[in-house]
């Protein structure tokens, strides 16, 4: 119980902080078969009931011939629990395997965003939810910063091209371990992707890294998060947001913010 109300809190926070969900939405969680996306998925299912303004939650899988075993066991889990759900065989995707069985990320992304977009629409959802969690945010945060010079990382909400769709990541102050932990309380079949597997040497290094500074420093992550949503652009390097000529109020340091946690 203490490991739902910590999830319910982290969720809601994230969902009133950044109005992913407003009245009347119908919001279509993409379920991966892995831990994240189905904590997600519990967690808007929870709140759907609790939460004080009208929406609702489906489910769908997009199968694009990588899973590493059979999805029937999540799929009699879901029906189990009446949860709407709907598999989806995307046809180009299992093309694309066997044109380019060695085609990069990049482009099977590209197949997956068409896919979700048309089973979002068939499913009269207006809300796409995505499983990245607080882990995915920090490791995209220090990738950019340390291999494409640039200072960003995840949004928590955006839009699709065209605006159809909004797409949010409620799992923005959820950790890994969260996560993991709630998946097994559930005792709900976790179905692997292949993709998974193939955890690039990036990723792999950025994922030691953090788990090495962990050890003497529990709150990494969470300051992390607080300094993506403390941005404080008169100490960077972009001359767009510089003082250049000396004309602007010079900044009170009892105006910067602290961290979060201050036990560092």
């Amino acid at each position: 119980m203490e490991l739902e109300k910590t999830l319910l809190r982290k969720v809601g926070e994230a969902i009133g902080r950044f109005k992913m969900i407003r009245n009347g939405d119908r919001v279509a969680v993409a379920l991966s078969g892995g831990k994240d996306s189905l904590t997600l998925l519990e967690a808007l299912l929870l709140l759907e009931k609790k939460a004080p303004i009208e929406f609702s939650v489906c489910a769908f899988t997009v199968e694009q011939g990588k899973f590493l075993r059979p999805f029937e066991p999540m799929g009699e889990y879901l029906r189990q629990k009446g949860v709407p759900w709907t598999y989806y065989r995307d046809t180009p995707s299992f093309q694309l395997l066997e044109d380019q069985p060695d085609h990069g990320c990049d482009l099977c992304s590209r197949y997956r965003r068409r896919a979700v977009y048309e089973i979002a629409r068939g499913l009269g959802a207006n809300v796409i939810a995505f499983g990245h969690t607080a882990d995915d945010f920090c490791e995209a945060f220090l990738r950019n910063a340390l291999f494409t010079g640039k200072m960003s990382a995840l949004p928590p909400v955006t839009h699709s091209r065209d605006k159809e769709f909004r797409l949010i990541r409620p799992l923005v102050f959820v950790t890994e371990d969260l996560t993991r932990q709630y998946a097994e309380s559930l005792s709900a079949p976790v179905i692997p992707c292949g993709c998974s597997q193939r955890t690039g040497t990036v990723r792999r290094t950025l994922r030691g890294f953090f788990a090495d500074l962990e050890k003497d420093y529990p709150h990494l992550k969470e300051n992390m998060l607080a300094a993506m949503g403390n941005l404080q652009p008169s100490r960077l390097l972009d001359p767009r947001y510089l003082d250049l000529e000396g004309t602007s109020e010079p900044e009170r340091d009892e105006n910067v913010l602290l961290p979060i946690f201050t036990d560092l």
